[in-house]
């Protein structure tokens, strides 16, 4: 495996990075704060438009889940199917992956999820509320839900 890094911006949101391995997705950092190069790669440009609100599908996109658990890979198969605009609890999201009462395994996948808005993890929220985005913080997954017209 040769992994490639792609960096992007995204206006109002700062840098973010993609590893790839040929068109695989083995790693994508979200923007945060700062400048970094802007390179031109498809996923990176469908990146770009998400952040700016249009209403992308990564559906398509080849990701690297060799490492997964036959758990953590049907919580990522489900978790790419709760569609733009709508939101599943933590336990919602066990149950449609077929493990009903393990919503704190669902939380620690999406907690150390290698593949934010393509594996949608801003899309789960806590049943008492909209529940963490680990260092990015609530007011970013708030940010991410706007994009999609989710109001918490």
């Amino acid at each position: 495996m040769r992994a490639r890094r792609v960096a992007y911006r995204a206006d109002g949101w700062g840098s973010g990075e993609l590893w790839l391995d040929g068109e695989r997705l083995l790693w994508h950092e979200l923007p945060r704060p700062g400048a970094d190069r802007d390179e031109p790669h498809p996923l990176a440009d469908r990146l770009r438009a998400f952040f700016a609100g249009e209403p992308v599908s990564f559906d398509d996109v080849e990701l690297d889940l060799e490492w997964c658990t036959p758990f953590q890979l049907a919580v990522a198969e489900t978790l790419r199917r709760v569609p733009r605009g709508e939101v599943v609890t933590y336990g919602e999201l066990a149950a449609l992956a077929g493990y009903p009462g393990a919503q704190r395994a669902a939380g620690t996948f999406c907690a150390h999820n290698r593949f934010p808005v393509v594996v949608p993890c801003h899309r789960v929220v806590a049943a008492m509320g909209i529940g963490s985005y680990g260092s990015q913080g609530i007011e970013y997954k708030r940010r991410l839900l706007a994009l999609e017209d989710v109001a918490l």
